[in-house]
Formats: structure tokens, C-alpha cells, sequence
């Protein structure tokens, strides 16, 4: 099985850039060339994955639906009691001169927040004893032209998303083994990404993107119970609602899936991506007619909401 970039065609693909080596990579609101920028191996996210964080597009210079994203954010380190340790203003100022200094009008960002730095290898947040750690990467990447217009394969993997007391899957923490465990069985299955299901049989989500079908003119996605809480999800459903379109966040099974009209998968990075595949059954030969809809108004609204 190959998994180079001419044939791997995963959400989250890109055609390199050879100007991101030569990129700043903001810590704690000091820039470094990438060969440069480093974090301490004391710190909580390299240590325990003790952390949240954000994936951002900047698109027109613009970075689309912050508030949304610094609302997660702030959500994510208030429920692990994790003080970020700086203003929305004055992370949003870093995250405007990180772009700035890069000379980028259009990027994907990553933006981690640990906890910061232990005095030694253990779990207790009481040994910290720094501030948060702030990184913020910003890179010239783009997703595949070819993976937005013929889409990707889903494989149904045995990983579960678990019970919020075990681990809430509507934490964006830095701690994604659930996800990572997910995405190596549906590798080795020969697929691109992972399509996961709750706790009880029924289809939660993908192991880094929400996932949709599309039965008889209607939208259906999981009821958001056990997954996150996605920006690109959230606003393919408010699309839906403004438009007409009907649209249902509600329990199905993989025989609803299978039998689908049209499926897709939504994430900041890509935006709306066609499936073509599920274990095997082919759903389409690329972007159905509702698919190629939905594509047409999130671009229209990335448009809007990153205009001057």
C-alpha cells in the first residue's frame, strides 16, 4: 500500500511549498525560523498532551470565523482549568503578526496553548510552574484541488468515540491517541480517513473531520453528542437552514450511510469534501449535486465573513 503524496487522498493533503521552510513560527510571542523554534521537554503538551488548540484558515488576509474559534478555545481551557494567560485581543494580536511577518494573504494556522512548563515528569497541574505556552504556526498550505472536487474513502474502524466522563470528545485537547489509533487502522485498510461511531453503533464522526450524508434531498448528521463541536460543521448546518435545505442532527446507522444518496466531510482546513466511498460501497464518483451546492455557499460565506 502506497502512501505518497501523488495517491494519499486524506482531507488534510497538500502540495508542499518550499517557502515554509523559511517560515516564523511564533512561541510565546517571540518569532524563529522554523529550524529554530523550539518548546522545552518539560513542557505540559510534550509531556502528557496537556492542552487545547485551534486549526485556523486565513483566507484575504483575513482570519476566517475567529470569534467562533477563540470562543472553542477559551471553552476548552476553562473546562481543564487551564489559564491561557493572555487577552482574546492580545492572542489575536499575535496571531495578525505571526500572519504579517510571514507575508501571508491566505494560510492554514495551528495554534497550540499548553499548560506550560513542569518542575518534573508528572501529572499534577500543581507542579507547573510557568505561564501557558502560546505556538502559533502559520503555513502556505492549501488542500488538493482534485481531493475537493473527487473526494475521499471511509473506512468504519473499531475505535469508538467515548462517553464525555471518560474522555469528552468535545474537548479539543492536544491528547488525540482516541483519534490517532482511528486514523492508523483506516490507513492500513486502504483508506484515507476513519469514520467513527459512538458508543452506541450509531455514526458519530470522522477521526479529524465531521461527516454528512445526504438522503432524498435532506442533510443528516450525527446528533454532535460525541464529537466536536466543529466550526465548519456548525456553519454547514446554519447554510442549511438559512437556504432551505432540510437538514437533521440525528441518530443513523451505517445501513442509512451505505444506502445514501451522497456523503461528505466538513474541517476548517479543506471546508466541504465529497466521500466516495464507505467499507467499500460507492456512494458517488466524486461531488454530487448537493455536495457541489454546499461547496458553492461555504465559499460564499468564507468570502463574506473575510472581507474588508
Amino acid at each position: 500500500m502506497t502512501t505518497s503524496r501523488e495517491t494519499a487522498l486524506g482531507t488534510h493533503d497538500f502540495t508542499p511549498d518550499p517557502r515554509n521552510d523559511a517560515i516564523l513560527i511564533n512561541v510565546d510571542g517571540v518569532l524563529f525560523p522554523r529550524a529554530e523554534a523550539r518548546v522545552s521537554v518539560f513542557d505540559s503538551g510534550f509531556m502528557l498532551g496537556d492542552g487545547v488548540w485551534e486549526g485556523l484558515r486565513v483566507h484575504n488576509g483575513r482570519i476566517a470565523f475567529l470569534g467562533q474559534h477563540l470562543d472553542r478555545l477559551w471553552e476548552g481551557a476553562k473546562a481543564i482549568a487551564m489559564d491561557i494567560g493572555i487577552s482574546r485581543a492580545g492572542l489575536t494580536e499575535r496571531l495578525h503578526a505571526t500572519v504579517a511577518a510571514n507575508c501571508m494573504t491566505a494560510c492554514h494556522i495551528r495554534l497550540m496553548v499548553t499548560r506550560g512548563l513542569r518542575s518534573t515528569p508528572y501529572q499534577d497541574p500543581r507542579v507547573v510552574v510557568s505561564p501557558a505556552t502560546i505556538v502559533i504556526m502559520a503555513e502556505h498550505k492549501d488542500p488538493l484541488p482534485r481531493t475537493v472536487a473527487t473526494g475521499i474513502t471511509l473506512f468504519t474502524v473499531h475505535v469508538r468515540r467515548g462517553y464525555p466522563d471518560v474522555q469528552d470528545p468535545k474537548l479539543n485537547s492536544h491528547s488525540k491517541l482516541n483519534c490517532i489509533t482511528a486514523c492508523i487502522q483506516a490507513t492500513q485498510a486502504g483508506a484515507d480517513e476513519a469514520l467513527m461511531l459512538d458508543p452506541h453503533g450509531f455514526v458519530a464522526t470522522c477521526n479529524s473531520t465531521h461527516f454528512f450524508i445526504v438522503r432524498k434531498g435532506a442533510v443528516w448528521t450525527s446528533t454532535g453528542d460525541y464529537c466536536l463541536g466543529g466550526i465548519t460543521r456548525g456553519n454547514v448546518i446554519a447554510i442549511c437552514k438559512g437556504e432551505g435545505i432540510p437538514v437533521f442532527e440525528r441518530n443513523f446507522s451505517l445501513t442509512d450511510v451505505y444506502g445514501a444518496d451522497e456523503a461528505f466531510v466538513t474541517g476548517t482546513f479543506a471546508g466541504v469534501v465529497p466521500v466516495r466511498t464507505v467499507d467499500g460501497r460507492r456512494l458517488t464518483d466524486g461531488r454530487g449535486p448537493m455536495v457541489e451546492h454546499l461547496q458553492g455557499l461555504y465559499r460564499a460565506l468564507i468570502e463574506a465573513d473575510t472581507a474588508p
